[in-house]
């Protein structure tokens, strides 16, 4: 097996979740350790599938199966990350207004999708990094 299918999700994610995290820090003004997970620019998911996507592109070429399989993936993922989850975090926060004097409440978090842009800035950032581990890995 290509190292390259295996390590590119791995180091996809590795690379975005630093990025987010000083983003959020930024917009937040302080140390946002609470803002790691779910949500925010750009998105670990749409990175990592469109990674897979753009190196299977670069070495199997658009026309081989496990494209398609991958660019399908990358649509299932960004549509749960743009509609699914924002329903989910919209829930969370009516739950939330609902229970806020229930004492034994756990407080749900409420940002959980991605905007658009988000999801953009996910695509765009696994599109280089597919093209990086190409370069870097090439066999």
């Amino acid at each position: 097996m290509d190292l390259a299918y295996l390590l590119t999700p791995v180091m996809t994610w590795t690379a975005v979740g630093p990025i987010k995290f000083l983003i959020n820090s930024a917009k937040a003004r302080k140390w946002a350790f609470n803002l790691v997970g779910n949500g925010g620019f750009p998105s670990n998911h749409s990175a990592v599938v469109s990674s897979m996507a753009t190196l299977i592109a670069l070495r199997e070429g658009m026309n081989h199966p496990a494209f398609g399989v991958a660019v399908t993936l990358c649509f299932i993922v960004i549509i749960d990350a743009n509609s699914l989850r924002q329903h989910v975090g919209r829930q969370a926060a009516a739950i939330n207004r609902l229970a806020k004097d229930d004492g034994a409440h756990t407080w749900l978090r409420e940002r959980m999708g991605h905007t658009l842009v988000e999801i953009g800035g996910g695509l765009a950032t696994g599109i280089a990094m597919g093209h990086l581990i190409n370069l870097l890995f090439n066999r």
